[in-house]
Order: structure tokens, then C-alpha cells, then sequence
């Protein structure tokens, strides 16, 4: 361990080896490109510096050959003028002497100048790779950082209890007073079919209709064994199925730590109703969430079916009557096609009996004609006619007189 005084306040720092070096070498590379700065900009000021005082040398060269010339002037003018063309000339060599070197200079310092700001690059280079992986050792940190906070969570069962049951039954009675007042939370402790789940959850309305019941597994991990489960919890899902439907449960959860480092469990509430009905796999951090998710989608459901129920009995109301309607509507129908049915049979026994009335009729009214003229030809009958061309029959009404007469005497 090492010790940073800080020099404004006199606090000091205790740091690890690791840490320690990373902040020495951020100290080494912060003070090199000081360093790099300060020398590149030494190098220019000595530059123009030195370009200032050769000017000034020339400059007081000028002024010397000027006051020189001003000394002789008066009787040498021709040699002064000679001269004056000699230090003209010398004076434009000089300054293109200057000149040559001034770009000299300016070429050596652009040449310079380019080598540091190469330099620069490659520090700059090597300060964004260093800073990448400090970038990346963050990142690293970080994710190791959540991975300790998962594994945390999924170690938090022993925060309230020495197993997963114990965890949920400390969780579950520590909101039973205030929020799940008409609630059981137990053991499911009767065997059905040979089997039984771990924990069934019912609630009840105040007037004891249910509204929600939940079948719980817990499955969880040994710590410290070295032969730990090799199970996944989708292995353990077709026996909560049959568990939840045995014990006429509505929803089936299994609280589980298998599978410990799966991304598809450790996301919180998993949905696998595609597998099995009203279906979910959680870790033991999401089990009151849960059950408040589901209680809560419950009570509002009961409500719904409350009204639903209300205006199911106003429809079977409704549809009592149109049934009792329909019942009479078909009966009286049916009594209507039978009376009618019957109507007309008895219309066809009547024409049928009129017909034959009529025919009797016809044939009284025939005999009686028949009689009529019976009749007649009974009055019309005569002994004379009937003895006419008759002689025996003659002979019997003469005797038949006779006697008559006889008896008359």
C-alpha cells in the first residue's frame, strides 16, 4: 500500500499497488507532454532570438557604414559613392546571406516542428491506446462490478433465511398485516397422485369467494457442493403443471436459482406459458413482485367478472324468457299446424259427406220421381186394364165378385 498527501488540503490517500502505478504513469505522461511543450517552445523563442541579434548585428553594421559615409562625404565623394555602391553590394549580400539562412532556419524549425508534432501524435497515440484500455479496465470493472451485484441478488436469500423456502415465507409474512391481509401463504403438505408442490398462495374476497391461487416449487442450489444439480429449470416445469392442476390452482411459479449465470433468467419474471398454461420462472428476488402483479391483475378481473356475472344472469334472465317465448311459439305453432291440420280434414270430411248427402240426395230425389210415377201408374190402374187381353185374370176378378156379392146377401 502506498500514501498521497494532497497538497492543497494535506489530506492523504491510501492506494494499492495497481492503482498507485496507474497514477504515476498518468503523472509521467501528463509531465512528459509538459515537457514536450515547454521544449518546443524554448527552441522557438532561442530560434528567434538568435534571428533577432544577427538582425541587430547587420542593422549596427548599417548604421557604422552610414556614419562612415557621412564622415567622407565632403571630400570623397566619388570613393564614397564607390564605397557606398561596395557596402550596397556587401549589404545585399549580407541580406541575402540573411535571408538564405533565415530560410534555413525556418526550414530547420518547420523540419523540427514537424518531428515534435510526429512526436506529439505518437504520444498522443499512446495516450489514447493507454486511454482505450484504462477505458476498457473500467468497462471490465464495470461489468464485474454487475456481475457481483447479480450474484448478490441472488444471494440475497441468505439475508433472510438459511434456504429458498425460508426466504419466501420471511417475505411473505413480512407484508401478510398490510398488504395481504385475506392471503395464505403455506406447505402444501396433502399428496395427490403421488406427488405435491412446495407452496400453494390463495387469497380470498372479504366475502370468501377466491380470487387468486398460485402453486409454488422452489429449486435452488447447495452452496459449497462440489456435486451441484445439473438440472435446468425447464425440467422441473411438466410436474409444477401437474402439481397446479391437481390442487386446482390458477397460476403455477417456479422460484428457482438453477442456471445461475442464463441471461433469459436473470432478465426477472420469465414467461413460459407457451410451454405451460399461466406459467413463470423467476429468481427469489421477483417473488413478492410477482404475486403482487398477478393479485393485483386478479382483483380487477374478479370486479370484471363480478359484472360479467350480474349481466350473464340479466342475459339468462333475457334468455329464459326467449326460450319460455319460443317454447309457447313452438307449441302453439305446433297445436296450430295440428288444429289446422285437423280444420282441414274436417273440411274434407264435410265436403267429402256433402258430396255424398248430395249424391243420396240426387238419388231420393231420382226415387221419388220413381215413386211419383209409380204412383201414378198405380192410380191409372184399373181391373179392366189389368184383365184387358187377360182372360184368366178375368175370370178370377168375376169370381172373386161373385163371392163378394154372395157374402153381401
Amino acid at each position: 500500500m502506498n500514501e498521497i498527501k494532497c497538497p492543497e488540503c494535506g489530506t492523504v490517500f491510501t492506494v494499492d499497488e495497481s492503482n498507485y502505478a496507474d497514477i504515476a504513469r498518468q503523472i509521467r505522461d501528463a509531465e512528459f507532454a509538459q515537457a514536450v511543450d515547454e521544449a518546443v517552445h524554448t527552441k522557438e523563442e532561442t530560434l528567434q532570438a538568435q534571428m533577432e541579434l544577427k538582425l541587430a548585428a547587420k542593422d549596427q553594421e548599417v548604421a557604422k557604414l552610414s556614419e562612415r559615409l557621412a564622415s567622407v562625404e565632403e571630400g570623397h565623394q566619388a570613393r564614397v559613392d564607390a564605397e557606398a555602391a561596395k557596402h550596397a553590394v556587401e549589404v545585399e549580400q549580407l541580406k541575402s546571406r540573411f535571408g538564405l539562412e533565415l530560410e534555413q532556419l525556418r526550414a530547420q524549425q518547420d523540419v523540427e516542428t514537424s518531428k515534435q508534432e510526429l512526436q506529439m501524435e505518437r504520444l498522443r497515440a499512446e495516450f489514447d491506446g493507454q486511454l482505450k484500455a484504462k477505458e476498457d479496465m473500467i468497462a471490465l470493472r464495470e461489468r464485474e462490478i454487475q456481475d457481483l451485484h447479480e450474484m448478490r441478488s441472488r444471494l440475497t436469500v441468505k439475508l433472510l433465511g438459511e434456504s429458498l423456502e425460508q426466504h419466501c415465507e420471511v417475505a411473505f409474512n413480512q407484508l401478510r398485516a398490510t398488504a395481504f391481509r385475506n392471503a395464505e401463504f403455506g406447505k402444501d403438505n396433502e399428496t395427490v397422485g403421488g406427488t405435491k408442490g412446495d407452496y400453494i398462495f390463495r387469497e380470498r374476497t372479504e366475502t370468501g369467494a377466491e380470487v387468486i391461487s398460485i402453486m409454488f416449487e422452489m429449486k435452488t442450489e447447495a452452496e459449497g457442493s462440489k456435486t451441484r444439480s445439473k438440472k435446468t429449470n425447464e425440467s422441473h416445469l411438466k410436474k409444477l403443471d401437474d402439481d397446479r392442476r391437481k390442487k386446482g390452482c390458477e397460476y403455477a411459479v417456479l422460484v428457482s436459482t438453477l442456471e445461475a449465470d442464463s441471461e433469459l433468467y436473470n432478465q426477472g419474471i420469465v414467461d413460459v406459458s407457451h410451454l405451460y398454461p399461466k406459467m413463470f420462472v423467476i429468481r427469489p428476488q421477483f417473488f413478492i413482485p410477482l404475486i403482487s402483479l398477478l393479485r393485483n391483475a386478479a382483483l380487477d378481473a374478479s370486479r370484471y367478472k363480478d359484472e360479467l356475472e350480474l349481466q350473464r344472469q340479466q342475459d339468462i334472465d333475457v334468455a329464459d324468457f326467449e326460450a319460455k317465448l319460443m317454447d309457447f311459439k313452438d307449441k302453439f305453432g305446433r297445436n296450430y299446424r295440428l288444429a289446422s291440420e285437423k280444420f282441414a280434414k274436417a273440411i274434407d270430411e264435410i265436403d267429402k259427406t256433402i258430396d255424398h248427402l248430395t249424391k243420396v240426395k240426387e238419388q231420393l230425389l231420382g226415387s221419388e220421381r220413381n215413386l211419383e210415377l209409380a204412383n201414378k201408374k198405380a192410380e191409372g190402374l184399373s181391373v179392366k186394364r189389368l184383365t184387358h187381353n187377360n182372360p184368366t185374370m178375368a175370370a178370377k176378378f168375376k169370381a172373386l165378385e161373385s163371392a163378394s156379392d154372395e157374402e153381401e146377401d
